[in-house]
């Protein structure tokens, strides 16, 4: 039982101040509709890989002294908001893969996993496959478990005939989203198909 009037104030305040937690930025993973078909939201899908934990209890001191600044994503300014969807139109809806390349380079953030998937999409859809092939390992580089990058890299190695490459970007796929996410059941289905189908990605 706590009897001291100094105790008691110095516990009711504990119990009533604010608890400040800090969390990293979501930054969206994706680049493109799944499966190379489009129509889904110009900014990829949301995942971002394995949530982090709460701090404990005994860490609440040093959380608010260790806050440190956010990184902004790209995604943060609406002029490269907008120029990335209007070249995400131009891919998807226009199928103007070259036009889609010079707006992705005019965006100045090659190394950001979503705009070199793209491009690396535009590459591979002008049939240039060594160029895609750059493109998709750069993406990858920024950003190791950026899915749908490993779904695109993944219909290329179908494409080249590397089915054994695309299993392993199916299995890539499946410890980072799981096995019910688009990524892996649009791999999963084109490794299903039997070689040489021609199949359009």
């Amino acid at each position: 039982m706590i009897k001291s009037p100094i105790k008691l104030a110095a516990v009711a305040t504990f119990l009533t101040a604010p608890l400040v937690l800090v969390s990293p930025p979501v930054i969206a993973a994706g680049g493109g509709g799944g499966g190379g078909g489009g129509g889904g939201d110009p900014y990829g899908s949301s995942y971002s890989g394995p949530a982090s934990s709460s701090p404990q209890q005994g860490d609440r001191k040093t959380t608010r002294r260790t806050k440190k600044p956010t990184k902004q994503s790209a995604f943060d300014d609406p002029a490269f908001r907008e120029a990335y969807r209007t070249a995400y139109a131009t891919i998807y809806e226009r199928n103007d893969y070259l036009a889609a390349i010079d707006q992705l380079h005019a965006l100045k953030h090659d190394d950001h996993p979503n705009v070199a998937n793209l491009i690396g999409y535009s590459y591979r859809k002008l049939g240039d496959f060594r160029e895609a092939q750059l493109w998709y390992e750069r993406a990858l580089k920024a950003d190791p478990n950026h899915v749908l990058t490993w779904n695109y890299y993944g219909l290329w190695q179908i494409e080249q005939g590397n089915r054994e490459q695309a299993q392993y970007h199916l299995t890539r796929i499946a410890a980072i989203c799981g096995t019910g996410c688009d990524e892996y059941r649009s791999l999963a289905a084109a490794l299903e198909k039997p070689p040489g189908t021609g199949l359009v990605y």
